[in-house]
């Protein structure tokens, strides 16, 4: 086989091989992210523990699908889950995010 007969998945205009398409998620609603470093663009969310507005919140998806908001304290180190507004134990969530 010549180098001229053999067939090119190049992209022709880059050079780069070419892509198949990707599925992607579907895009939710859009939320605005905050800031520890920005305090007008922090939300007034408080830990539960000691009432720090020092906290990290993070949305997310467990292993069986569960949709969770993770909340880290930075002053007491206190950490819950929630789902639908109630909070989860560890336990619960390791269940949940064990691989079957």
């Amino acid at each position: 086989m010549t180098p001229q007969s053999r067939t090119s998945t190049a992209d022709s205009t880059s050079g780069a091989p070419a892509r198949g398409r990707r599925r992607g998620r579907v895009a939710g609603p859009s939320i605005p992210l905050g800031s520890l470093t920005q305090r007008e663009h922090r939300a007034e969310i408080q830990c539960q523990a000691c009432g720090s507005t020092r906290v990290t919140r993070l949305s997310m998806n467990l292993t069986d699908g569960t949709p969770v908001e993770f909340t880290s304290c930075h002053r007491c180190e206190h950490k819950t889950w929630e789902h639908g507004g109630d909070a989860m134990s560890v336990s619960t969530v390791l269940d949940k995010a064990r691989k079957n």
